[in-house]
Protein backbone atom coordinates (compact mmCIF):
# COMPACT_ATOMS: atom_id res chain seq x y z
CA UNK A 1 0.00 0.00 0.00
CA UNK A 2 1.01 3.61 -0.71
CA UNK A 3 2.12 5.46 2.40
CA UNK A 4 2.61 9.13 2.51
CA UNK A 5 4.72 10.95 5.78
CA UNK A 6 4.32 14.85 7.08
CA UNK A 7 6.27 16.07 9.56
CA UNK A 8 6.95 18.05 11.33
CA UNK A 9 3.42 18.79 12.40
CA UNK A 10 3.68 21.90 15.38
CA UNK A 11 1.45 21.90 18.11
CA UNK A 12 1.51 24.45 21.03
CA UNK A 13 1.84 22.90 24.29
CA UNK A 14 0.78 25.91 27.20
CA UNK A 15 3.35 25.32 29.81
CA UNK A 16 5.47 23.29 27.84
CA UNK A 17 9.33 24.70 27.00
CA UNK A 18 9.08 24.03 22.84
CA UNK A 19 6.35 23.28 20.74
CA UNK A 20 5.11 19.73 20.47
CA UNK A 21 6.46 18.42 16.67
CA UNK A 22 5.38 15.36 15.30
CA UNK A 23 5.33 12.99 11.99
CA UNK A 24 2.47 11.46 10.55
CA UNK A 25 2.75 8.35 8.43
CA UNK A 26 -0.28 7.09 6.98
CA UNK A 27 -1.61 4.73 3.95
CA UNK A 28 -2.53 7.13 0.48
CA UNK A 29 -6.35 5.68 0.69
CA UNK A 30 -8.73 3.91 3.29
CA UNK A 31 -10.97 5.06 5.85
CA UNK A 32 -11.81 4.61 9.12
CA UNK A 33 -8.23 4.10 9.83
CA UNK A 34 -6.96 2.92 13.57
CA UNK A 35 -4.37 5.26 15.29
CA UNK A 36 -0.63 3.80 16.52
CA UNK A 37 1.17 6.46 18.65
CA UNK A 38 4.69 5.33 18.58
CA UNK A 39 6.70 6.92 21.24
CA UNK A 40 10.95 6.81 20.61
CA UNK A 41 13.09 5.61 23.01
CA UNK A 42 17.12 7.12 24.10
CA UNK A 43 19.71 5.53 22.07
CA UNK A 44 22.66 7.56 21.41
CA UNK A 45 22.06 8.20 17.76
CA UNK A 46 20.89 12.29 17.80
CA UNK A 47 17.79 11.81 15.39
CA UNK A 48 16.55 8.33 16.50
CA UNK A 49 15.31 9.53 19.47
CA UNK A 50 13.09 12.14 17.89
CA UNK A 51 10.06 11.98 15.01
CA UNK A 52 12.41 10.55 12.64
CA UNK A 53 13.39 7.40 13.98
CA UNK A 54 11.56 3.91 13.78
CA UNK A 55 10.95 3.64 10.08
CA UNK A 56 11.37 0.26 10.03
CA UNK A 57 7.78 0.20 12.09
CA UNK A 58 6.52 3.25 11.26
CA UNK A 59 6.53 2.81 7.64
CA UNK A 60 5.42 -0.77 7.93
CA UNK A 61 2.61 -0.09 10.15
CA UNK A 62 1.16 2.17 7.67
CA UNK A 63 1.41 0.44 4.98
CA UNK A 64 -0.31 -1.88 7.07
CA UNK A 65 -3.57 0.74 7.34
CA UNK A 66 -2.29 2.37 10.49
CA UNK A 67 -2.12 5.84 11.09
CA UNK A 68 1.14 6.59 13.00
CA UNK A 69 1.96 9.56 14.92
CA UNK A 70 5.11 10.23 16.38
CA UNK A 71 6.03 12.69 18.30
CA UNK A 72 9.64 14.16 19.39
CA UNK A 73 9.85 14.10 23.00
CA UNK A 74 11.37 16.71 25.49
CA UNK A 75 14.24 14.39 26.45
CA UNK A 76 15.11 13.86 22.88
CA UNK A 77 18.90 14.94 22.13
CA UNK A 78 18.03 16.98 18.82
CA UNK A 79 16.54 19.44 21.46
CA UNK A 80 19.57 19.83 23.66
CA UNK A 81 17.30 21.24 26.42
CA UNK A 82 19.19 22.92 29.28
CA UNK A 83 19.94 20.62 32.38
CA UNK A 84 17.86 22.39 34.37
CA UNK A 85 14.61 22.33 32.68
CA UNK A 86 11.81 21.09 34.93
CA UNK A 87 11.64 17.16 34.10
CA UNK A 88 15.12 16.86 32.71
CA UNK A 89 17.23 14.45 31.83
CA UNK A 90 14.41 11.64 31.29
CA UNK A 91 10.70 13.47 30.91
CA UNK A 92 9.08 10.93 31.71
CA UNK A 93 6.02 12.36 32.85
CA UNK A 94 6.20 15.04 30.01
CA UNK A 95 6.21 12.27 27.48
CA UNK A 96 3.07 10.25 28.62
CA UNK A 97 1.58 13.77 28.21
CA UNK A 98 3.00 14.08 24.81
CA UNK A 99 1.02 11.42 23.90
CA UNK A 100 -1.94 12.46 25.50
CA UNK A 101 -2.14 15.94 23.95
CA UNK A 102 -2.17 14.22 20.65
CA UNK A 103 -4.96 12.40 20.79
CA UNK A 104 -6.95 15.67 22.73
CA UNK A 105 -5.44 18.02 18.97
CA UNK A 106 -6.61 15.47 16.69
CA UNK A 107 -8.74 18.31 15.24
CA UNK A 108 -5.39 20.41 14.77
CA UNK A 109 -3.33 17.41 13.05
CA UNK A 110 -5.97 16.76 10.97
CA UNK A 111 -6.14 20.55 9.50
CA UNK A 112 -2.30 20.53 8.86
CA UNK A 113 -2.44 17.26 6.90
CA UNK A 114 -5.55 17.65 4.93
CA UNK A 115 -5.19 14.57 3.69
CA UNK A 116 -6.76 12.46 6.78
CA UNK A 117 -9.40 14.80 7.14
CA UNK A 118 -12.05 12.93 8.29
CA UNK A 119 -10.39 9.10 7.41
CA UNK A 120 -9.14 8.48 11.39
CA UNK A 121 -11.34 6.49 13.34
CA UNK A 122 -10.52 7.79 16.89
CA UNK A 123 -12.32 4.87 18.61
CA UNK A 124 -9.39 2.72 17.47
CA UNK A 125 -5.85 4.25 19.66
CA UNK A 126 -3.41 1.88 20.26
CA UNK A 127 0.53 2.97 21.66
CA UNK A 128 3.75 1.65 21.25
CA UNK A 129 7.30 2.13 22.50
CA UNK A 130 10.82 1.15 22.74
CA UNK A 131 13.25 1.03 25.61
CA UNK A 132 12.19 4.20 27.56
CA UNK A 133 9.16 4.98 24.94
CA UNK A 134 8.24 1.82 26.36
CA UNK A 135 8.53 2.83 29.74
CA UNK A 136 6.00 5.95 28.43
CA UNK A 137 3.81 3.42 27.03
CA UNK A 138 2.88 1.62 30.17
CA UNK A 139 2.45 4.70 31.82
CA UNK A 140 -0.62 5.46 29.21
CA UNK A 141 -1.41 2.01 29.90
CA UNK A 142 -1.97 2.54 33.05
CA UNK A 143 1.56 1.73 35.56
CA UNK A 144 2.39 3.85 37.92
CA UNK A 145 5.50 6.06 38.51
CA UNK A 146 5.83 7.75 42.16
CA UNK A 147 2.37 7.19 42.61
CA UNK A 148 1.18 8.93 39.74
CA UNK A 149 -1.31 7.95 36.83
CA UNK A 150 -1.08 9.05 33.70
CA UNK A 151 -3.04 6.10 31.75
CA UNK A 152 -5.07 7.59 29.08
CA UNK A 153 -8.69 5.56 28.84
CA UNK A 154 -8.99 5.99 24.87
CA UNK A 155 -6.05 3.85 24.38
CA UNK A 156 -7.29 0.04 24.07
CA UNK A 157 -4.12 -1.44 23.66
CA UNK A 158 -0.22 -1.27 23.65
CA UNK A 159 2.79 -2.88 22.20
CA UNK A 160 6.00 -2.83 24.72
CA UNK A 161 9.25 -3.14 22.73
CA UNK A 162 12.56 -3.68 24.76
CA UNK A 163 10.50 -1.92 27.61
CA UNK A 164 11.57 -1.02 31.57
CA UNK A 165 10.65 -3.37 34.29
CA UNK A 166 10.59 -3.59 38.05
CA UNK A 167 12.06 -0.93 40.16
CA UNK A 168 14.69 -3.77 42.22
CA UNK A 169 16.08 -4.99 39.53
CA UNK A 170 17.95 -1.61 38.76
CA UNK A 171 21.97 -0.42 38.43
CA UNK A 172 22.80 1.35 41.40
CA UNK A 173 23.56 4.15 38.02
CA UNK A 174 20.02 4.20 37.42
CA UNK A 175 18.71 4.48 40.72
CA UNK A 176 20.83 7.33 41.57
CA UNK A 177 20.40 9.39 38.76
CA UNK A 178 16.69 8.22 37.07
CA UNK A 179 15.07 6.99 40.56
CA UNK A 180 11.75 7.90 38.98
CA UNK A 181 12.19 3.80 37.57
CA UNK A 182 12.36 2.59 40.89
CA UNK A 183 8.87 2.96 41.64
CA UNK A 184 7.63 1.33 38.70
CA UNK A 185 4.39 -0.28 39.52
CA UNK A 186 2.07 -2.42 37.14
CA UNK A 187 -0.56 -3.64 39.30
CA UNK A 188 -3.16 -1.26 37.89
CA UNK A 189 -1.59 -1.97 34.27
CA UNK A 190 -5.37 -3.36 33.01
CA UNK A 191 -4.99 -2.30 28.97
CA UNK A 192 -4.12 -5.36 26.94
CA UNK A 193 -0.31 -5.01 25.64
CA UNK A 194 1.93 -7.58 23.94
CA UNK A 195 5.45 -7.47 25.33
CA UNK A 196 8.17 -7.66 23.23
CA UNK A 197 11.64 -8.79 24.51
CA UNK A 198 15.19 -10.17 23.13
CA UNK A 199 16.57 -13.48 25.11
CA UNK A 200 20.04 -11.71 24.82
CA UNK A 201 19.02 -7.86 25.84
CA UNK A 202 20.84 -7.97 29.33
CA UNK A 203 20.87 -4.48 29.27
CA UNK A 204 23.21 -4.09 31.92
CA UNK A 205 23.63 -0.31 31.73
CA UNK A 206 19.87 -0.72 33.38
CA UNK A 207 19.13 -3.85 35.49
CA UNK A 208 21.04 -6.20 37.19
CA UNK A 209 18.21 -8.96 36.31
CA UNK A 210 19.28 -9.72 32.77
CA UNK A 211 16.79 -10.65 30.24
CA UNK A 212 13.58 -11.82 31.89
CA UNK A 213 13.73 -7.75 33.45
CA UNK A 214 12.31 -6.80 30.15
CA UNK A 215 9.43 -9.31 30.56
CA UNK A 216 8.43 -7.81 34.31
CA UNK A 217 5.68 -6.17 32.12
CA UNK A 218 3.98 -9.42 31.40
CA UNK A 219 4.27 -10.92 34.76
CA UNK A 220 4.08 -8.31 36.97
CA UNK A 221 0.54 -6.83 35.51
CA UNK A 222 -2.72 -7.59 35.40
CA UNK A 223 -4.11 -9.85 32.59
CA UNK A 224 -4.72 -9.59 29.56
CA UNK A 225 -1.36 -9.86 28.25
CA UNK A 226 0.64 -11.49 25.63
CA UNK A 227 4.43 -12.02 25.67
CA UNK A 228 6.96 -12.19 22.54
CA UNK A 229 10.37 -13.82 23.09
CA UNK A 230 12.89 -13.17 20.28
CA UNK A 231 15.56 -15.73 20.17
CA UNK A 232 19.30 -13.80 19.76
CA UNK A 233 17.42 -10.70 20.00
CA UNK A 234 19.38 -7.77 21.93
CA UNK A 235 17.82 -4.86 22.90
CA UNK A 236 17.88 -3.27 19.21
CA UNK A 237 15.16 -6.09 18.29
CA UNK A 238 17.04 -6.73 15.05
CA UNK A 239 17.18 -2.90 14.50
CA UNK A 240 13.64 -1.30 14.99
CA UNK A 241 14.63 1.80 15.90
CA UNK A 242 16.00 2.60 12.18
CA UNK A 243 17.70 1.18 9.29
CA UNK A 244 21.69 0.35 9.74
CA UNK A 245 22.04 1.80 13.12
CA UNK A 246 25.27 1.97 14.35
CA UNK A 247 24.18 0.62 17.87
CA UNK A 248 21.93 -2.15 17.16
CA UNK A 249 24.07 -5.26 18.39
CA UNK A 250 22.19 -7.72 16.35
CA UNK A 251 21.25 -6.18 13.30
CA UNK A 252 18.86 -9.26 11.42
CA UNK A 253 16.18 -7.86 9.04
CA UNK A 254 14.56 -11.18 9.37
CA UNK A 255 14.40 -10.62 13.49
CA UNK A 256 12.62 -6.97 12.14
CA UNK A 257 10.47 -8.66 10.06
CA UNK A 258 8.89 -10.90 13.23
CA UNK A 259 8.53 -8.30 14.91
CA UNK A 260 6.70 -6.05 11.86
CA UNK A 261 5.00 -9.17 11.21
CA UNK A 262 3.72 -9.88 14.78
CA UNK A 263 3.20 -6.56 16.61
CA UNK A 264 0.63 -5.71 13.03
CA UNK A 265 -1.13 -8.99 13.89
CA UNK A 266 -1.42 -8.27 17.00
CA UNK A 267 -2.84 -4.46 16.94
CA UNK A 268 -5.42 -5.13 14.18
CA UNK A 269 -6.73 -8.58 16.67
CA UNK A 270 -7.32 -5.85 19.29
CA UNK A 271 -8.24 -2.77 17.39
CA UNK A 272 -10.38 -4.29 14.44
CA UNK A 273 -11.54 -7.66 15.68
CA UNK A 274 -9.43 -9.73 13.56
CA UNK A 275 -8.35 -13.59 13.81
CA UNK A 276 -5.97 -15.10 16.73
CA UNK A 277 -3.22 -12.81 16.38
CA UNK A 278 -1.05 -15.70 17.67
CA UNK A 279 -1.58 -17.69 14.70
CA UNK A 280 1.26 -15.41 12.97
CA UNK A 281 3.42 -17.45 15.31
CA UNK A 282 3.03 -20.54 13.40
CA UNK A 283 4.65 -19.26 10.52
CA UNK A 284 7.44 -18.48 11.47
CA UNK A 285 10.66 -19.61 13.61
CA UNK A 286 13.18 -18.11 16.59
CA UNK A 287 10.27 -16.64 19.18
CA UNK A 288 8.04 -17.96 21.50
CA UNK A 289 4.67 -16.42 22.49
CA UNK A 290 2.82 -16.69 25.75
CA UNK A 291 -0.34 -14.93 26.54
CA UNK A 292 -2.13 -14.70 29.81
CA UNK A 293 -5.46 -13.92 28.56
Amino acid sequence: MTVFTVSPVVLEIPGRPVDLQLKVSAPAEGSGLPIILLSHGQGYSNHLSSLNGYAPLANHWAEEGFVVLQPTHLSSRTLNLPADTPGAPMFWKERAEDMSHLLDRLDEIEKAVPQLQGRLDRTKVAVAGHSMGGHTASLLLGMKTEGVSLKDDRIRAGVLLGATGRGDGLTEFVRENYSFMVTSDFSDMTTPALVVAGDKDASEHLTVNGPEWHTDPFHLAPAPKDLLILEGGDHGLGGVSGYDVAETTDESPERVAAVQRLTTAYLRSQLLGTADWQQEALVGVGFGVHSRP
